[in-house]
């Protein structure tokens, strides 16, 4: 039996006296992070907001096996909020549409969530109407007319099933019931109700495909409301997909036990703070950055050099060789290889060990320049 199918769905119940500990640690770390967060200028803010919404939108795509150009997420995302960094790229469609609906649901945390909302982020996951090879039903119930929705594994013919979602009769009814209590004031505290939101949303399993992503969009639409907060500044996607066998293993167990959810609660609990304590990462590297800039405020740079630190500082992927330099800096070979030994000699950048073809360089940490 899922739950779902339990008489007294969803009258879901959980132990407030065993999850209170764990609760105000978690409210605890997470006003220290916004406190701190505050105390930062608001181009640094800014910064560590686009970091972390970078990070997410790559991550909630992550857990579901896909994979997008962080580039282009952090381009797309850079350009929707008006912020003037260097590099931006053209973004894809794919991208386009999950940055759209992740920065709906947090920058327009106060709006209500409809269905028709719904719709129109599913619509923006799946612009051509199909996932691959696979066409879907795009901004709209699912009507199983394949069968069931259910989440499996394993080879065609021996496949497992972890899961089957209440059948598409039911979807457009468990859905209004879900929204009437999300838009609802709550006694429950605004951790809890993330939480709940999202295993509620993900159990009803609404579209053919994307119901996780928009289930994580919408706990994060519970947290930016609990903060007041348009910006974001810890990734819960990026901590799931850490724990990402342990998260399908929760819900699986949740969805087949009764609806005492006391126990996804704290999985999802301890998940949150290990997100706040990521967090520290993201800080780390926006501060790292700007002692950098601190550091050649008064060096003239030219815009080839300024372009490269910064995809370098914004966590440049691989080795920086002269060739990578040229193509970033659109640039020959030998004014690329001149650029670089400017910034050797200036000690922003070292040679990394190693030569001949294969020679690299690194940015210098601001400690290692002092």
């Amino acid at each position: 039996m899922y739950i779902w199918e339990q008489s007294d769905w969803p009258a879901f119940i959980w132990d407030e006296r065993g999850l209170a500990r764990k609760l105000a640690e978690v409210s605890r770390e997470q006003g220290r992070l916004l406190g701190k967060m505050e105390a930062l200028g608001f181009d640094l803010r800014s910064e560590a907001h686009l970091r972390t919404l970078t990070e997410d939108v790559v991550k909630t795509g992550e857990i579901e096996g896909e994979i997008l150009a962080q580039d282009q997420v952090r381009s797309s995302i850079a350009r929707r909020l008006g912020l003037d960094v260097g590099g931006l790229v053209p973004a894809d469609r794919d991208v386009e549409g999950v940055v759209e609906m992740m920065l709906d649901a947090t920058s327009n945390y106060a709006e209500a969530l409809t269905e028709e909302r719904l719709f129109a982020w599913h619509a923006s996951l799946f612009p051509t109407g199909r996932n691959g090879m696979s066409k879907i039903r795009v901004g709209s119930w699912r009507d199983d007319s394949n069968g069931p929705m259910q989440v499996v594994s394993g080879p065609i013919g021996r496949e497992k099933v972890h899961y089957e979602a209440p059948p598409a009769s039911r979807v457009s009814r468990e859905i209004a019931e879900f929204l009437r209590w999300f838009e609802q004031p709550k006694d429950i505290d605004p951790l809890l109700t993330a939480g709940l939101a999202h295993l509620w949303f993900v159990t009803i399993h609404p579209f053919d495909d994307g119901n996780g992503r928009i289930a994580r969009a919408i706990a994060d639409m519970v947290l930016a409301r609990s903060e007041k907060n348009r910006q974001r500044f810890y990734s819960m996607s990026s901590q799931i997909c850490r724990e990402r066998n342990d998260y399908y293993d929760m819900l699986e167990k949740t969805q087949k036990g009764e609806l005492d959810v006391t126990e996804w609660q704290a999985w999802f609990l301890t998940c949150l703070l290990g997100a706040i304590d990521g967090a520290r990462e993201t800080l780390g590297a926006v501060l790292e950055k700007a002692h950098f800039w601190e550091s050649f405020a008064k060096e003239p740079l030219n815009k080839r050099q300024i372009k490269v630190l910064n995809s370098l500082l914004d966590g440049f992927e691989g080795k920086l060789s002269t060739s990578k330099w040229a193509k970033l800096g659109k640039c020959s070979q030998d004014t690329a290889y001149r650029d670089i030994l400017d910034l050797v000699e200036r000690g922003a950048l070292k040679k990394d060990p190693g030569g001949g073809r294969s020679t690299s360089y690194s940015l210098l940490s601001s400690s290692t320049r002092v």
